[in-house]
């Protein structure tokens, strides 16, 4: 069968972009290639395979096992989140922060697939990185992206409250913060890591036990950048006022609260 007929075919049971994602993994190329080259013959079965997968709603990232963020080319796995283009104010504020200072060590708090932690290392390739998560599988995954990519960070199995006994000038977590009883689509509830996603009923657990931790993380004149979710701006501030921490919003390209700055008071 002809690319270009397969990619009408898939187009009737799938997302147009999704089709042309799978297809162009199958050719080995990209995008942009694929649509140049749309009459050379596929193997019409193995690109039936990944569209069945993605038709029983299984995420594209999982399926071709890479997703890009912040030009990055990060693998991912079902063992962690797949990265958002919304994370990415975390490294804008984080630029925003530090202006043409640079800062010298990173933390990264529930690391995943390290993307947040190996976003600001491609800014600041001098600066020296950790990663923790709770998870082997997830920090695995982190410490290949690293590898990969050729990026300073050390990947530790741990919690957030016991795993480190030092400070760093810039801290990053995106800790899960869904409710447990919000709506999600298909292929998030049902193929992402539910430990990344969900967090009690107001999805603020992880922040109750996060945001106390912060002050003995966090060097002098550093800051942790927080992801929220929109409605949690104003609950996470609270805690963080509680735990001696002011608090700046950030919003992403959509104008939703996004990210929140926190330095010691």
């Amino acid at each position: 069968m002809r690319a270009g007929d397969a990619l009408r075919a898939a187009a009737t049971r799938i997302d147009r972009l999704d089709a042309e994602v799978l297809l162009a993994q199958l050719l080995g190329t990209n995008r942009m290639a694929l649509l140049l080259a749309l009459d050379r013959d596929i193997d019409e079965a193995a690109f039936k395979a990944l569209v069945d997968r993605r038709a029983a709603g299984e995420p594209v990232a999982y399926i071709t096992g890479s997703r890009e963020f912040w030009s990055l080319d990060l693998t991912v796995t079902p063992d962690v989140l797949i990265p958002r283009p919304d994370s990415e104010t975390l490294i804008e504020a984080a630029l925003a922060a530090f202006g043409d200072a640079a800062p010298q060590s990173i933390l990264d708090l529930g690391t995943g697939s390290g993307a947040l932690l190996l976003a600001a290392l491609d800014c600041w390739p001098a600066a020296f990185g950790v990663g923790v998560d709770r998870f082997e599988a997830a920090a695995r995954v982190a410490r290949g992206n690293a590898m990969r990519l050729g990026k300073r960070a050390a990947f530790i199995v741990g919690d957030w409250a016991t795993a480190l006994d030092a400070r760093f000038e810039l801290v990053l977590a995106n800790p899960p913060y869904v409710e447990t009883e919000a709506e999600l689509a298909r292929d998030v509830r049902d193929h992402e890591p539910a430990s990344a996603l969900f967090a009690g009923e107001d999805g603020l657990d992880a922040y109750r036990v996060l945001v106390p931790t912060l002050p003995a993380l966090i060097a002098d004149g550093g800051v942790a950048l927080l992801e929220i979710g929109a409605t949690q701006a104003d609950a996470v501030a609270i805690l963080a006022a509680h735990a001696g921490l002011s608090a700046q919003l950030h919003r992403d390209l959509a104008d939703n609260p996004r990210c929140l700055a926190l330095r010691r008071a």
